[in-house]
Order: structure tokens, then sequence, then C-alpha cells
């Protein structure tokens, strides 16, 4: 007699592909390419190699070159879990220094600043100069041996552009030109005056996905329909295009929706290579950062800009942008559990639709190779 088997079902096993687990890191054709597999979203292991292969050799937004405008002016930032402090020195020039003092790795600051004529350790007061040279230790004349002249502050890369300040840890990330190469043009045929937007606001959403899964999301219009249905009425189909250069892509779109939105002209949205994301709309900017915080975990700063004349519609515009960001929170959470369910093996990639994705995944496979 044929028994029926009762209690909950087995758990869904993904079956092993032997091509996946051996060649999913060496370069793809678009019309042939295939996601990432799961393991990259999932495996603890590869937060410490994403921040070591790609994020630490990458250029990265910081701040804005508002908040560092003169001497001694000052805003922190991490890369790749090192603490900065981006600060204008006296002799004008912008650096990127360590926020970690060479006694025994306190802070040099904790908050964003104005016109500091001295970096000083606020754990037990070593004082550097704002070019990250030592100018003082207290009580450290009985140390044998101690030159306080050999001591300063190790410095990242910097770059000023178009009003925001980058920076990258190594000196293998590629020349900052070559990352926006290209952009400026496009930026002034379409009227953008980056420098000239004011900061208006600061939102952050902390996301229970792995950071690439949300970028993946952010590189490709083909979900637009389904999960956004209120940006797919200002967006027009038919003209969403995406164009990928060297360490940037761009998706863009006609626009038209109510002037009290977004008004009408040219949707830009700009990913620079590894985690910024920039949108560009009439009169608007919007900075994305994400930010890795744990295996399965990221955190998304959202800094909104804007002409004056474009000040009256702000509230409007963030609201919607919210209801936006929301919608991608819930998709994004729920892929994350999919890719951690031990169901999935890496899927076909759209090559209409999906090219910004492969141009980000063809950039993480070269950066992983690399750094094995």
């Amino acid at each position: 007699m044929e028994r029926t088997r009762t209690g909950p079902p087995a758990r869904a096993v993904a079956t092993v592909n032997v091509t996946e687990a051996t060649d999913w890191c060496q370069p793809q054709q678009l019309a042939r390419a295939r996601a990432l597999p799961a393991h990259c979203y999932v495996d603890p292991a590869m937060h410490a190699r994403d921040r070591d292969a790609v994020l630490a050799r990458g250029w990265q937004l910081v701040a804005h070159a508002e908040l560092v405008g003169g001497a001694g002016d000052h805003a922190l930032a991490e890369v790749a879990g090192v603490p900065l402090i981006v600060v204008r020195g006296d002799d004008g020039e912008l650096r990127a220094l360590h926020n970690v003092c060479r006694h025994r790795a306190g802070p040099l600051a904790l908050c964003d600043g104005r016109a500091a004529r001295t970096l000083t350790c606020r754990y037990h007061g070593w004082t550097y100069t704002l070019d990250g040279r030592l100018r003082g230790a207290p009580e450290m004349a009985a140390a044998e041996g101690f030159d306080r002249q050999a001591i300063r502050l190790p410095q990242a890369r910097v770059a000023q552009w178009q009003g925001l300040v980058f920076a990258a840890l190594d000196a293998r990330a590629p020349e900052f030109a070559e990352v926006v190469d290209g952009i400026d043009a496009q930026l002034a045929a379409a009227g953008h005056r980056l420098p000239d937007y004011r900061c208006h606001r600061r939102i952050d959403y902390e996301i229970a996905c792995d950071w690439k899964v949300y970028v993946d999301n952010y590189l490709e219009g083909h979900h637009v329909p389904l999960v956004h249905p209120g940006l797919n009425r200002l967006l027009d189909a038919r003209h969403y295009t995406t164009r990928c250069a060297r360490w940037h892509s761009l998706q863009s779109s006609p626009l038209a929706s109510a002037p009290a939105l977004y008004g009408s002209g040219e949707a830009l949205y700009y990913f620079l290579y590894p985690n910024t994301m920039l949108n560009c709309l009439p009169g608007r900017l919007q900075t994305n950062r994400v930010l890795p915080l744990a295996a399965g975990r990221c955190r998304v700063e959202f800094d909104f800009y804007y002409a004056d004349q474009r000040l009256a519609q702000a509230d409007a515009d963030m609201r919607f942008s919210d209801q936006v960001q929301r919608e991608d929170i819930g998709v994004c959470q729920a892929v994350q559990r999919g890719l951690a369910s031990g169901s999935y093996t890496a899927g076909r990639l759209n090559p209409l639709r999906e090219s910004g994705v492969w141009h980000f995944h063809e950039l993480l496979r070269a950066a992983y190779r690399s750094a094995p």
C-alpha cells in the first residue's frame, strides 16, 4: 500500500552548475552573458572581497565641495572601511586624510566642521597640520627615538568635479578623468550646472540586501513598468537608452511630467563605478551612494540638490522619490531572499534591457580576477 508523505515540503536545493562554478568570473559577451551567481551576493567572504578588490580600488563620492570651500573646512567620510577627513589646507589644496591618529587610532574629528586651524585627536590630543603633518604629541619627550617630523597622516587620492568631491584609496584606481570622461559635455548639452545646485536634504535607507543587488536594480529600466507604475508614466520606454563607457554608464529617457514634479526635458541616470549614482533631471540633482554594511545589508545615502528656481517643488519631488525608493527596497529585499534560498542559478541577461547590469558585472569580474 502506497503511503502519502506528510509534513513540510523539502527545501529546494539548487542544482550545481559545473560551468557556473568554474567560469563565472571570466569575461562574457553581452549576447551570451549570465548574471553573477548567488554566492557573490550571499557569501560573507564576498563582503571582504568587495571591500578589498572593488571599493578600495575605485573612486567614491565623499562630500559636496561647498562643505570644504575654505581653509580648515572639513567633512567626514568612509571608503572601504577607512575613515577619512576631507579637508581644505591653508595652501588651498584639498586632501583626503585618514581620520586615524598615528598614536592609538583615535579620531581627529567626529563631525563636519569649518575653519579648523589644526586637526586634534579626540582621544589623547595629538595635533596635526591641515596637510597631515604631526605638530604636537603631549608628553612624548621620554619616548626614545620618537621623531615627530617623521609622522604624518596617510592620504587617499582626491578629486573635485562638478561641485562634488571623490576619493580613492588605492593607487591602482584609474585616473578620475577617465571615470567621468564625456559626462561634462553631456551635462552641458542638457543645460545642467551642477555646481550651482544647492544641497537641500539627505535621506538614508538601510536595506536588507547586498549592495550589488541594489546597484543591479538601478542599472536597468526593465523593471520600471512592473515595480514603478508612477515613474513609468513619466518616462518614455520607447526611447529609454543605456550607454556604457569605460568606468560609467548612462541611462536616459525623455520626461513628460507635471511642472510641480520633474517637468519636461530628459532624465539622465549616471552610474559611476563602483557605487555612485547621479540622477540628473531638470534643475535637480540627486546623488546616491551605496555602502555595504555586511553580507546581505547595505545603506543608501541620498543627497538632494536643487537649482534656486526648483526649490519650491522640492518637497513634492522628495515625496515622489521616497515612493520610488520604497518600491525598489521591496523588490531588492525579495531578490536577496531569492538569492539566499538555494534555488537560484545564474540566469541569462537581456541584451536589449540589461547592458548596464552586464557592464557592472564585467567590471566586478575584472576586479575579482585581479585580486583572487
